[in-house]
């Protein structure tokens, strides 16, 4: 990170944002023209090298993505379900090979065959309807199950409007900042992006810096295979997401936020953007919110794929117009965050809990879950299930109560389950019953909770071949900032490779130092929680493993 780049950026700020500009520019020009990119640098006062480096670092802004009229999706999900190589071989039947790229992930994991046309996503049977697609370039709505058993769900029942909205933060300011904060710290809620770490603790640590600018982001780049509760949140509750924010801008005496939604979700960016507009009906956004003395503007922002934005820092680069590389912490986003100013970032699910929390109260909250894990948690179970949808269920419930009652067990043989995406734990199927649904519970068994998106593993599936598609996301997504990440997972990446073709048999010893120096070397979860899934797979799979090792 460059503290100028980001004073430079920031001059301009959120509301000539440079990232947007060089969005809307590849919409006109296919990806953004040499030209553009030298007037921009201009512009913003920066060095043409920044405007070219991040155009060439996003999937969907560098030159070779130029001319791609289709995307399939290259998810784990989509992966081991083996639903891509006709989605491919039908796409190709109407578009040249040059014209046809990647996505990673649709969230279309339910039923997978997903592929993104013209800026809609479609998925399961949608392969089948090309011609209907092509002519009219509507989107097909897919469908899953959601569904949960609590009384009053927090995240999954009735769709709040603009007036409940309303209502609901006339609440918040009748009891004042420090009320609101104290039914936050009360609940206990942890944040439901991966990391657990509490939502209190981070808005009463930005609270507490000086500033007379800060901002509230909502990291809404979801891109973990075997997760779509994000997409679900901000397309079916978007007035949950954006309240969330506004009560951490109230809390914190932020004036400005920025929902940060991956490109691969275009269907999320209009609802929320839609939302935006409706409340502006409602006096919820701009000045003077509900009549009161404190202003909150929302920005919505469209990513342009890059996996690493799911990180909180890279996304704040991201948002500045440089490259979105990882930042060396401290300084912590709540001390200098975007644009050097004191930042607040939580993820769509931790957002979306606030409005709960709000109307019953935070110590309602915690009595739901276990006292280090309260609430609830949005599971996601892919197309390997006999009812796969998501669910909300209380954290603390046995783990195969969500297997087999929640997701009606499964359609095939499964061997394991990858949970938390190609970060997380991949737990064997005979370890479920050993498991509850809270981060302690994952942690102790040497697993991961993390988001709660499901990849199934069939039995029919190679293990070493998802093992190899593991390094190979970690090393196509790496923002390169560190070498134990982006090296690493190359290294990782080719030393299966040979032994799958039968070159050279793998060194239990070197990958072993591999992993170790991914986990304890990498700057961000990005390399440092790969190991994790391998470490699994090694012990628990060491029987069909072992024909790769010397």
């Amino acid at each position: 990170m460059s503290d100028n780049l980001s004073a430079l950026s920031g001059r301009k700020g959120l509301e000539n944002n440079l990232f947007e500009r060089l969005v809307e520019k590849s919409k006109v020009e296919g990806t953004p023209h040499d030209e553009s990119l030298r007037a921009l640098a201009h512009e913003y006062l920066m060095g043409e090298a920044i405007t070219y480096g991040t155009a060439s670092f996003y999937d969907f802004l560098k030159k070779e993505h130029e001319g791609v009229k289709a995307h399939i999706c290259n998810g784990s999900a989509c992966l081991v379900a083996g639903t891509q190589d006709n989605v491919k071989s039908k796409l190709s039947d109407k578009f040249k090979e040059e014209e046809i790229g990647h996505m990673c992930c649709l969230g279309r994991c339910h039923e997978n065959s997903a592929f993104n046309i013209n800026g809609n996503n479609y998925s399961g049977d949608s392969i089948n309807q090309l011609e209907q697609i092509l002519d009219n370039g509507k989107a097909l709505l897919d469908k899953y199950q959601v569904a949960s058993k609590l009384e009053a769900p927090v995240l999954t029942g009735k769709p709040m409007s603009a007036s409940d909205y309303a209502t609901l933060f006339q609440k918040v300011l009748k009891n004042g900042p420090e009320w609101a904060l104290q039914q936050i710290k009360d609940s206990n809620i942890r944040g439901r992006g991966g990391a657990g770490f509490p939502m209190g603790f981070k808005l009463e640590s930005c609270k507490n810096v000086e500033g007379d600018q800060k901002f509230i982001v909502c990291n809404a780049d979801e891109g973990d295979p075997g997760a779509y509760s994000d997409r679900y949140l901000l397309e079916e509750q978007p007035m949950l997401v954006l309240f969330g924010m506004m009560v951490s801008g109230y809390i914190v005496g932020a004036n400005k936020g920025a929902v940060y939604i991956r490109g691969e979700y275009p269907e999320s960016v209009r609802a929320v953007t839609k939302a935006v507009e409706e409340l502006s009906e409602f006096n919820m956004h701009g000045a003077n919110i509900g009549g009161s003395d404190f202003n909150f503007d929302f920005k919505v922002i469209e990513g342009a794929g890059a996996y690493i934005c799911g990180e909180e820092t890279a996304l704040l680069s991201s948002l500045e117009g440089q490259r979105p590389e990882v930042r060396v912490r401290p300084p912590y986003p709540t001390q200098e965050g975007l644009f050097n100013k004191p930042t607040v970032v939580n993820n769509v699910e931790t957002q979306s809990a606030v409005a709960w929390i709000i109307e019953h109260g935070g110590s309602a909250y915690a009595s739901l879950g276990t006292p280090k894990s309260t609430g609830t948690k949005l599971v996601c179970l892919d197309s390997f299930f006999e009812k796969p949808g998501m669910y909300e269920i209380e954290m603390g419930t046995p783990f195969k109560e969500v297997i087999y009652d929640f997701g009606g067990g499964f359609k095939e043989n499964v061997k394991a389950v990858h949970v938390g995406g190609p970060l997380g734990g991949i737990v064997p199927t005979k370890k479920i019953e050993e498991l509850d649904l809270d981060f302690e519970s994952f942690a102790n068994a040497g697993f991961l909770l993390g988001h709660a998106g499901i990849v199934s593993v069939p039995e029919k599936f190679p293990m070493i071949h998802y093992l190899e598609h593991l390094f190979e996301f970690t090393g196509d997504e790496s923002c390169g900032k560190c070498f134990p990440c982006s090296i690493g997972s190359v290294r990782g990446k080719e030393m299966i490779q040979k032994a799958r073709n039968g070159e050279v048999k793998i060194d239990r010893q070197l990958m072993d130092d591999l992993l170790e120096a991914m986990e304890d070397g990498s700057l961000c979860a990005l390399g440092g929680g790969l190991p994790l899934g391998v470490k699994n797979a090694l012990q628990y799979f060491e029987e069909e493993l072992k024909t790769y090792f010397k």
